[in-house]
C-alpha cells in the first residue's frame, strides 16, 4: 500500500506541478515509537499526517499532538472507535469495511460447502470449522470473525467450531497452531476460516507436512487478495479469498492528503459523513482470479 502511495505521489506531483514530499516511517509496533514519530513529523512542518495506528484504542496522544498543531491526521488500516475520530474536526480515515469483509468471506465458505459434497466428510450436513483469528483487540480481526461465521450460518449451513487459535496475523504462529488444531481434532475439520491470507497460506503450508491426503483436506478461506494468496485460489488450494483494494486505499488516501494540503476542493473525495472513505471488497475465486491478479 505504501509503495503505491508513493508511485501515485510521484504522480500527482507531475500532473499539478506540485512538489509532494512522502516520508514513511515503522513504529515497529510499539505505540509509544508512533507518538513520536507523529510529534516529529509535526515539528519538521508536515501538512499532513496519514497514521495506521498500533493501537487502535489508543489515538489520543496522537490527536492532542495533531489539534495543538492544526496538522490534520488520516488514520488507516487499523479503524479507531468512531468517537475517538469525532474528537476533532481534521481527524479522517480511510479504509474498507471489516464487516464486509467477514460477510464476503462467509458467503464464499457457504457457497463451497454446498456445492462441494466433498467437504462434507462425515457427512452429517453440519460444517466442522475452526478460525485463525488475527491480533487480540483489532477490529479487522473481530469483526472478519464474527460476519463470516455469522454470514456461513446465515445462509444455510448448519456449522459447528471445534475450535480457534489466535496467531497474530503471523506466518509462522499460523502454521504452527494449524498442525496443532489439525493434530488436536485428527480428521474432523472440514473448513478453515483464517481472518487474512497469511495465516491461510500457512495453514496451507502445515496440511501439506500433514499425513492427510490432498484430496481430503479441509477448505481454506481468508482475506486480502495478496499475490500468494491469489496463486492459492488459482492452484485450488484455496476455496477463495477476499480482495482488499490496497491500490483504491492508497490513491483515495492520496487523493484526500493532497486536497487538504493544498486547501483544495474535497468535493471529490468521497467522503462519508465527512470522515470516512471506504473501499469496497471482492469475493474472489477460480472464476474470476484472472481479474485480480497484477
Amino acid at each position: 500500500m505504501m509503495t503505491k502511495f508513493t508511485e501515485y505521489a510521484a504522480d500527482k506531483e507531475e500532473a499539478t506541478g506540485v512538489a509532494i514530499n512522502v516520508e514513511v516511517m515503522d513504529a515497529s509496533q510499539s505505540q509509544l515509537t508512533q507518538n513520536e514519530q507523529v510529534k516529529s513529523l509535526i515539528e519538521k512542518g508536515c501538512d499532513v499526517i496519514c497514521v495506521n495506528l498500533v493501537d487502535r484504542t489508543e489515538p489520543t496522544t496522537i490527536t492532542d499532538l495533531a489539534e495543538n498543531k492544526q496538522v490534520p491526521i488520516i488514520f488507516f488500516n487499523r479503524e479507531l472507535v468512531a468517537e475517538d475520530l469525532e474528537r476533532w474536526s481534521e481527524l479522517y480515515y480511510v479504509g474498507a469495511d471489516a464487516l464486509q469483509s467477514g460477510v464476503l468471506e462467509g458467503e464464499l465458505a457457504a457457497n463451497a460447502f454446498k456445492t462441494n459434497a466433498k467437504m462434507d466428510k462425515n457427512g452429517d450436513g453440519i460444517c466442522q470449522y475452526v478460525v485463525l483469528e488475527g491480533e487480540a483487540g483489532h477490529q479487522d480481526s473481530i469483526v472478519r470473525t464474527e460476519y463470516s461465521v455469522n454470514t456461513l450460518i446465515e445462509n444455510g449451513v448448519e456449522a459447528e467450531k471445534l475450535g480457534y487459535a489466535m496467531a497474530n496475523w503471523n506466518r509462522a504462529q499460523a502454521q504452527t497452531k494449524t498442525a496443532a488444531l489439525l493434530t488436536q481434532f485428527s480428521g474432523k475439520i472440514e473448513l478453515i476460516i483464517a481472518n487474512n491470507d497469511d495465516m491461510a497460506l500457512r495453514a496451507i503450508d502445515a496440511l501439506r507436512d500433514s499425513q492427510i491426503p490432498r484430496e481430503d483436506w479441509p477448505g481454506v478461506v481468508g482475506i486480502d487478495g495478496t499475490d500468494a494468496g491469489l496463486l492459492a485460489v488459482e492452484n485450488g488450494e484455496m476455496l477463495g479469498t477476499v480482495y482488499n483494494d490496497k491500490e483504491g486505499q492508497a490513491r483515495e488516501m492520496l487523493n484526500l492528503a493532497f486536497a487538504i494540503a493544498t486547501n483544495g476542493d474535497k468535493d471529490s473525495i468521497p467522503l462519508i459523513d465527512g470522515k470516512y472513505v471506504r473501499t469496497p471488497y471482492h469475493k474472489v475465486t477460480q472464476e474470476n482470479v484472472e481479474d485480480y491478479k497484477k
